[in-house]
């Protein structure tokens, strides 16, 4: 199976109002290895960034002068994430923004794209409800070092992730849910928190010969209390 962990950097919380991606990175994960594979960019989104969004990620309007603008990478970067599950952290909200900006593009949603979205974030609900669930949290729930991540980077981000999310799948398979957002374009959602390991051998553990001498006792008692009608012991088709 071929993943990618994905994550990108804002102008702002919203993209409805006319919020930009400034930075947008995906590492390649094949069968569940790292294949040291990925894609960053900058971007310049052509309009200012709100101080909240700047204080939590540090990249300034200054620096994005000379990058790229999304159109100018956006068909290399979905080429690299072709028929590829998505693994995002709050995928919601990467999503929104990835989907805004196709569309200033007149380009198809990204459900057209990839195979699928991994939603981490409700995973690790599903998980640990009641408890902090954000990449800090689990990074330091499943002993997974973050302590170069002092300000919040896609690239980097996106690299704890795939760490994060080995962590809390091992031995499981996914789970299609829903997540209820119309920007998704119908691909499907899944979540890796439930279905155990479907190919495991199974344990078969065989009667015992008294075993088996008791329960044909059971189904005489049965038989003779019901005048005839046991639904366990062979009838004569004949009859």
């Amino acid at each position: 199976m071929r993943q990618i962990f994905l994550d990108t950097e804002t102008t702002g919380l919203e993209h409805k109002l006319g919020h930009r991606i400034i930075e947008i990175a995906g590492v390649e994960m094949f069968n569940r290895r790292l294949t040291n594979r990925h894609f960053h960019s900058y971007l310049n989104p052509e309009r200012d960034i709100d101080a909240g969004a700047l204080a939590v990620h540090g990249i300034s309007r200054e620096f994005l002068v000379d990058k790229p603008r999304f159109a100018d990478v956006a068909v290399e970067f979905l080429d690299f994430v072709r028929s590829a599950e998505l693994v995002i952290h709050n995928a919601t909200f990467d999503i929104g923004f990835l989907n805004a900006e196709l569309a200033l593009l007149d380009m198809a949603p990204i459900g057209t794209v990839c195979s699928a979205i991994c939603d981490t974030l409700r995973m690790a609900k599903d998980l640990h409800p009641g408890k902090k669930n954000n990449l800090n949290a689990l990074c330091e729930r499943y002993g997974v070092d973050n302590s170069q991540r002092t300000l919040h980077g896609a690239l980097l981000d996106a690299e704890i992730l795939a760490e994060v999310y080995l962590a809390m799948t091992r031995g499981q398979e996914s789970l299609i849910i829903d997540l209820g957002d119309d920007n998704n374009a119908g691909i499907e959602v899944t979540s890796n928190a439930f279905i155990a390991n479907r190919h495991r051998p199974q344990l078969v553990r065989r009667a015992s010969p008294e075993e088996i001498v008791a329960h044909a006792d059971v189904l005489a008692s049965i038989e003779q209390f019901s005048k005839g009608k046991c639904l366990w012991l062979p009838r004569d088709s004949s009859g």
